[in-house]
């Protein structure tokens, strides 16, 4: 069944994030992912991060797939719609000037007064092109304003479109995942208003029955200190006010029959950002644990037939997380411990070994004697015919686009390693192994084999070494797909634990 996920805000985003990684390793099956971004910031650094990362395995999804062996590395397709913005193409990016505040307090008082009860004078004239500023009400008034029946608006017109055909190939129920924050501005007023929205629309059409609503709303899980110099006057979210959200809206949800299902996450002891912004680019926070767990949540939702209205997850220590913590770790922890360790090979490895060796060839292949089963070799009698050369166009550009994967996963797999502060330590991988302190991946060394932590069995095994690995290519039978891709895949599957 294809999973539909609808992200609000720069939270939205990072959980989207995390679940197009986990996509990639091969946990969320095979079927279609659509993503909807929904962010009046439509330069928002976590929006933009996201939309990256998206484009990264887009391009190493299809130059893989030029290589026919089987695999669960990126199996599922993954769109996306266009970023939807209330603001997109007007030039009234207030609450005021939206809803044209200064020709009701002139022709129409009563709604003018009613106006200046609702909001102040600072939330009516606030530019929201950086988003809601961690103001609900706003959000929530703006955000109402979505015509579902317009059959003309974009995105909305092709996200139903696709639902609906969806359920007329039979094709299973579809699943709709509804992701943000319940504490700031953007997410706190879109999941509901979102949500209640699509709902309403599903019904009219008859499909509400058929299309399961999955929300995942993420309580507080960062802070961040507001500079001495901001003025204290100024609309911006503001780190005191977030429980006090979060207690309102929970409130409020109690009374909301939208969802099928509900996840919350969140963290008592909230990591800090390094970093104030209201919005724009320089809203860009590092991944965090917590969003590891959003994108379990998905695929928790995706993976069930009998959705639960409540999921209860607990964890054994809370000063640290290891693989015991992790839904179904009989699943995840093999699959995320395959990603890693083929992206640490490759990008530590076989791909500095591969760019060094297009210049002299015939050299290289002396000292790799796999290369001969996936290109081109060079000298006399050596065959190949019909093998691609390594410094075709093609190649080299497969090259790239796989190298560009690898890094920005294992930066990812670091970072939310990273991300439990002084108090608490995340005890999945071997992070420091990943990424240097300037997010480079250094060479591969003779603690490949403990990479994954809580792996004895790995950790004294002499086949996990790098050498072995490779030797391992000799032996495929039969003969492996040929060029980088081929390579690429048999490699992969030669990482499993």
């Amino acid at each position: 069944m294809s999973l539909y996920i609808v992200s609000i805000g720069g939270t939205g985003a990072k959980c989207v994030e995390s679940i197009i990684h986990l996509a990639a390793a091969g946990l969320l099956g095979t079927e279609k992912i659509q993503v909807l971004f929904i962010d009046p910031d439509e330069s928002n650094g976590n929006l933009t991060r996201a939309r990256e990362t998206l484009a990264t395995y887009q391009a190493c999804r299809r130059a893989i797939a030029q290589s026919t062996r089987p695999t669960s590395w990126m199996q599922a397709p993954i769109e996306s719609l266009e970023v939807w913005s209330p603001f997109s193409g007007s030039l009234n990016k207030s609450l005021g000037s939206y809803f044209n505040y200064e020709s009701y307090a002139f022709n129409s008082p009563g709604l003018g007064h009613l106006f200046d009860v609702l909001y102040t004078q600072g939330e009516r004239d606030a530019e929201l092109d950086v988003g809601f500023r961690g103001r609900p009400a706003i959000g929530s008034a703006i955000m109402s304003q979505v015509k579902l029946d317009t059959t003309s608006q974009e995105p909305w017109r092709s996200l139903l479109q696709s639902i609906e055909l969806d359920l007329g190939a039979g094709g299973g129920s579809p699943r709709l995942f509804i992701c943000g924050s319940i504490f700031g501005g953007t997410g706190a007023s879109g999941f509901p208003t979102i949500g209640r929205l699509l709902k309403n629309k599903l019904e009219r059409s008859g499909m509400s029955d058929r299309v399961k609503i999955g929300g995942l709303l993420m309580l507080p899980y960062f802070q961040f200190s507001v500079p001495v110099e901001q003025d204290p006057g100024a609309i911006y979210a503001r780190p005191e006010q977030f429980l006090l959200n979060t207690e309102a809206a929970l409130r409020y949800y109690q009374a909301q029959p939208i969802f099928d299902s509900i996840y919350l996450l969140g963290d008592r002891e909230p990591a800090s950002v390094a970093q104030f912004s209201i919005g724009k680019n320089t809203q860009r926070n590092d991944p965090h644990f917590i969003e590891l767990y959003a994108a379990l949540a998905a695929r928790h939702f995706l993976a069930q037939t009998e959705l639960e209205p409540v999921v209860l997850l607990s964890r054994q220590n809370d000063q640290q997380v290891t693989w015991d913590d992790i839904p179904d770790k009989a699943v995840v922890k093999p699959t995320l411990a395959n990603a890693v360790r083929f992206a640490y090979l490759w990008a530590a490895n076989l791909s500095p070994e591969l760019n060094a060796g297009k210049g002299n060839i015939k050299n290289f292949q002396k000292a790799a004697p796999w290369f001969s089963r996936f290109f081109k070799p060079q000298g006399l009698f050596l065959g190949g015919r019909g093998m691609p050369d390594l410094n075709d166009e093609v190649e080299q550009d497969t090259l790239q686009c796989i190298n560009a994967w690898c890094v920005s996963f294992l930066r990812w797999v670091s970072l939310i390693h990273g991300s439990g502060g002084s108090n608490r330590s995340i005890q999945l991988f071997r992070h420091a192994l990943l990424v240097d302190a300037n997010g480079n991946v250094p060479p591969v060394t003779e603690n490949f084999p403990k990479l994954v932590l809580g792996s004895d069995n790995l950790e004294q095994s002499r086949d996990a070494t790098p050498q072995a690995i490779k030797e391992k290519l000799m032996a495929i039978a039969p003969d492996p797909p040929p060029g980088v891709a081929g390579l690429a895949t048999t490699l992969y599957s030669l990482c499993k634990p």
